[in-house]
C-alpha cells in the first residue's frame, strides 16, 4: 500500500502567522513555505517586516508572501488586519497564533498595565484572530489552527505568573475550539516549547548560572532551536495529521518528563 505523498504536502495553501519577523514565527514561515504555503505575515515592526518578506521572497520564489504591520493585541488592527486580508482574496486554511510578549518579575511586583498587556497580546489575541478568521478556515474541509502555547502554562517556571497564566488558557482554548469547530472542519492543537533560542531568551541564557541550571533540567542537555518548534507546528498543519486536534504538542528536550 502506498503514501500519497500530498499528505506532507501543504501546496495551495494559504498560511497567517503572527509574530511572524522574527525567532518561532519566522522559522514557521519557512517551514510552512518549504511545504508549499504561501504565507501572510503579522508583526509590529513595518520596516523589519517588510525587509523579511523580501527575504522570504527571494528564498522562496514559487511562494507568495504577503505582510501586514500590526499589533495583534488591539481590536481595531485586528479588524483592519482581516479586511486587508479580504481585500488580497486569498483563501486562508491555515492560522498560527504566535505573537507574544512577557515582563518576567514576581507576582507582586506587576502593575495592572503590566499583566493586561500580557494577557491581550497572549490570549485575547489568540482568541479574537481564531474568532475572525474562522469565517475563512469554514470553507476548507480540513483547516487548522496551531497555538503557540508554553511548558510555562502546564508547569512552573521563572517566566512569571501572567505569563503562565495565559499560556495555561491557551491551552485550554485549544481543546475547547477543537471540541466546537471539528464539525467545521478545523482543527485546533498547540505546541508548547521550553527554552528556545531566540532574541527573547537572550538575556537569561547569558547568564551562565542560569543557563547551567536550565540544562540540568532538561534531559537533552542543550536549547531548542526555532526551527524545532515550527517543524511541530507544521506537523499539525499538514493533511498527515488529519485526525489530531486538541492536542499540545511539548517541544521541549523532555522537560515536562524530567523526574528525580
Amino acid at each position: 500500500m502506498s503514501t500519497n505523498p500530498t499528505r506532507w504536502r501543504l501546496d495551495g495553501q494559504t498560511a497567517l502567522i503572527t509574530g511572524a519577523s522574527k525567532g518561532i514565527g519566522l522559522a514557521c514561515a519557512r517551514e510552512l513555505a518549504t511545504l508549499g504555503a504561501n504565507v501572510l505575515l503579522i508583526a509590529r515592526d513595518e520596516p523589519h517586516l517588510e525587509h523579511v518578506r523580501g527575504e522570504l521572497a527571494e528564498e522562496f520564489p514559487a511562494r507568495e508572501f504577503h505582510a501586514f504591520a500590526a499589533d495583534v493585541g488591539e481590536q481595531e488592527q485586528r479588524l483592519e488586519m482581516f479586511d486587508w486580508i479580504s481585500d488580497l482574496d486569498v483563501e486562508l486554511s491555515l492560522l498560527v497564533n504566535n505573537a507574544g510578549t512577557n515582563q518576567s518579575k514576581p507576582a507582586l511586583e506587576y502593575s495592572e498595565n503590566d499583566y493586561r498587556h500580557i494577557i491581550d497580546i497572549n490570549l485575547i489575541a489568540a482568541f479574537e484572530i481564531s474568532r475572525l478568521a474562522h469565517p475563512h478556515l469554514v470553507q476548507h474541509s480540513n483547516a487548522a489552527i496551531v497555538n503557540i502555547a508554553s511548558v510555562s502554562g502546564l508547569i512552573h517556571v521563572r517566566t512569571g505568573a501572567p505569563y503562565g497564566m495565559t499560556k495555561a488558557a491557551l491551552t485550554q482554548l485549544t481543546r475547547n475550539l477543537a471540541c466546537e469547530w471539528a464539525e467545521d472542519g478545523i482543527r485546533v492543537n498547540a505546541v508548547a516549547p521550553w527554552y528556545i533560542r531566540t532574541q527573547r531568551t537572550d538575556a537569561p541564557l547569558a547568564d551562565l548560572d542560569y543557563l547551567e541550571e536550565v540544562l540540568a533540567r532538561t534531559p537533552m542537555q542543550r536549547i531548542g532551536e526555532p526551527e524545532e518548534v515550527a517543524a511541530a507546528v507544521a506537523f499539525l498543519c499538514l493533511p498527515a495529521s488529519s485526525y489530531v486536534t486538541g492536542e499540545c504538542i511539548a517541544v521541549d528536550g523532555g522537560f515536562l518528563r524530567y523526574g528525580f
